[in-house]
């Protein structure tokens, strides 16, 4: 075991850096998205673009954080209608997550001094899968069917493989830990939670449809089956009502909406303190703000010999209200009916971060105690060799406010996510037709109103028409 004073002066180290280079690297930026969601939630999306790449040119987006500027590039080129573009990206963020996570995982695990602000960002798994699901819609835009296939086959496979990631990720922490470090890993019990979503709904459907377009009716109906499968093994997912889907018509034509609308969950900090009980072996988590303040947020049984109080942060996902209710559309001038919710984005992203979440608990409580400890001996320290009181209670204060500026909670994730998926199958004569969508409000009104004339639908083959309101 490495000793105390050893981990306390790299531990004033580390702090040392931090307050010379400022405080960037160790908190998230994210107030530069305001005008990038102001122009989505205004239909902008030119303008959106525009700003995201204006922020990487200022370095908004740094080295680190380049997986964050493809999602963020893919989603809003998909909005601008650049489906090229956004292809691009969105396969650069997926073919980099995998490997950045590991990354991530293997420096988080090799040093309980860093704060998850410096790792490089390897996204979220609600985020990975909707890059698929994005480009799945980006190739159907330009009638690309084997590689929209492609997409929601990965999309399918990262969901099968999320529950073993994790349990490989903590193994990974428990045993590539500095073993020195007080032992706080060999104290620390992980267990993985377990993340109860296998089966995305909103991927059948394309695929369901994708099938019935090249006549694979079949295929199509095993397709349907899973999406009914979705809503019945994962209530707790898809907590609405199954949406009425038709993929083939006995005469006429089956035509298709899909609705994005409102704002996915963005990340905001929890404010937590450790308060350590050495009588009882006990680490106890309590909440610091708002109506739960002192009350438990969680415990984990863990020797100590004093009892001290440290602060510390966790990121949580925070649900963007919308003023969207319901999306209605038109042909020509006949009214077809209301779009079905098939899929909440809050529900897909919170179930999908537990185990991520989990793990990150359990590794910024392990570097809370590591460096609480740390900076309670550097305080002894202090006390034992100053001479000046007035000094003394300066440099003590100084490492109290730079320990809780290393302990910010990592709020990167992207904020261009829709918050709701809206779908709709309805039985239509082939022709050409002039199709209004309309988002609706909670009290009836219009929030937005696309139209797209001159759509040629087809007996048979694709007949789908995407549209969004980020409002």
């Amino acid at each position: 075991m490495v000793g105390c004073s050893n981990l306390r002066d790299s531990f004033i180290f580390i702090l040392s850096l931090v307050m010379l280079s400022g405080c960037g690297s160790v908190m998230t930026k994210h107030k530069f998205y305001e005008p990038i969601t102001k122009d989505l939630r205004g239909h902008e999306y030119e303008a959106a673009v525009q700003k995201i790449e204006a922020a990487k040119q200022d370095n908004r987006y740094e080295k680190k954080d380049r997986m964050l500027y493809y999602l963020d590039a893919g989603f809003a080129n998909h909005y601008a209608l650049h489906y090229d573009t956004s292809i691009v990206k969105l396969s650069l963020a997926e073919s980099s997550a995998e490997d950045l996570f590991t990354k991530s995982v293997s420096r988080a695990a090799a040093s309980l001094a860093l704060n998850d602000n410096i790792l490089e960002y390897s996204g979220e798994d609600y985020e990975i899968l909707y890059t698929n699901l994005f480009n799945a819609l980006n190739y159907l835009a330009k009638n690309e069917f084997d590689d929209a296939f492609v997409e929601i086959r990965r999309a399918n496979e990262k969901l099968d493989l999320l529950e073993r990631k994790y349990a490989k990720a903590a193994e990974e922490f428990k045993s590539s830990a500095e073993d020195d470090t007080l032992d706080v890993n060999a104290n620390l019990s992980y267990e993985i939670e377990k993340v109860r979503f296998n089966n995305d709904a909103f991927a059948r459907y394309l695929s369901m449809h994708i099938y019935a377009a090249d006549g694979k009716f079949d295929d199509a109906k095993i397709d349907y089956n899973s999406l009914t499968e979705a809503f019945h093994t994962q209530p707790h997912i898809y907590d609405f009502a199954l949406p009425k889907v038709q993929y083939y018509a006995d005469s006429g034509a089956v035509l298709s909406f899909v609705a994005l609308a409102g704002m996915a969950p963005v990340k905001e900090s929890l404010g937590l303190r450790i308060r350590t009980d050495k009588d009882l072996d006990l680490v106890q988590v309590l909440y610091t703000d708002g109506a739960k303040k002192d009350t438990e947020y969680g415990n984990i049984p863990f020797p100590v010999s004093q009892d001290y109080y440290f602060k510390f942060s966790l990121p949580q996902l925070m649900p963007q209200p919308s003023l969207i209710t319901g999306v209605k559309v038109w042909a020509d001038d006949q009214y077809l009916g209301e779009l079905s919710l098939i899929e909440d984005v809050s529900k897909v992203a919170e179930e999908t971060f537990k185990a991520k979440r989990s793990l990150i608990y359990f590794r910024t409580i392990a570097r809370a105690i590591v460096k609480g400890l740390a900076a309670h001996e550097a305080k002894q320290e202090i006390d034992d060799k100053s001479n000046n009181a007035l000094a003394g209670w300066l440099m003590k204060a100084a490492v109290d406010v730079g320990t809780d500026i290393i302990e910010n909670a990592d709020l990167r994730c992207t904020h261009l996510l829709p918050g709701k998926i809206y779908v709709g199958d309805f039985e239509i004569q082939p022709g050409t037709y002039d199709f209004t969508i309309e988002f609706i409000g909670a009290n009836g009104e219009t929030i937005n109103r696309r139209t797209i004339p001159n759509y040629q639908v087809y007996k048979s083959g694709w007949n789908m028409i995407e549209a969004f309101s980020l409002n």
